[in-house]
């Protein structure tokens, strides 16, 4: 079961997602945990944690995974216990939960019947005002373009953009933009 949580970060706030597993599924990470643990010491390697993710259907880099192992292997030993192994995976369940809710939130967003024909899955000026509107906010058109204008500062110059999605925000740059505030 995945729910919200909210915690800081920094002095920032942050959202992620707790992820709890039925016994069910615990019984089967053991099962797989068990698969590494090969001599039977309840203890695996943390360079072993790659394949096990790889093999969750997960695709961690090199600094990721030092990131993951280190945040539960505290005595820097490389060696994880069920736990451990344990609490690696479901930060990784929960990394991509969130992912998944932030496009649903981008999706939501986003309304394509109202788009221009060719522009796709972007937020435009229209969707935020509409957005705005339904939630009770007052905002003004300079202070909605503002907020696309924010969200797109960071668009290469060398990109090419068609002209008809210069004020549109797409998914990556809305996705980038959470991940800075860190709501992502």
């Amino acid at each position: 079961m995945a729910t919200p949580m909210k915690g800081k970060k920094q002095g920032k706030a942050e959202w992620k997602v707790k992820i709890e597993l039925t016994a069910q599924q615990k019984a089967e990470v053991k099962q797989a945990f068990d698969l590494f643990d090969v001599d039977g010491t309840g203890k695996i390697q943390a360079k072993d944690i790659k394949v096990a993710l790889r093999a969750l259907g997960f695709e961690p880099n090199k600094d990721e995974l030092k990131r993951l192992v280190s945040s539960v292997d505290k005595t820097g030993s490389g060696v994880l216990d069920f736990n451990m192994f344990l609490e690696v995976l479901v930060k990784k369940m929960g990394e991509k939960d969130s992912k998944e809710e932030t496009l649903k939130a981008f999706k939501m967003f986003c309304d394509t019947e109202r788009h221009d024909r060719g522009k796709g899955e972007v937020i435009t000026f229209e969707d935020l005002r509409v957005v705005s509107q339904e939630i009770g906010e007052q905002m003004t058109d300079e202070e909605l373009m503002e907020m696309i204008e924010f969200a797109t500062k960071n668009r290469p110059k060398d990109k090419k953009v068609k002209e008809n999605l210069k004020d549109c925000v797409t998914e990556e740059e809305f996705m980038r933009l959470l991940k800075k505030t860190n709501l992502y």
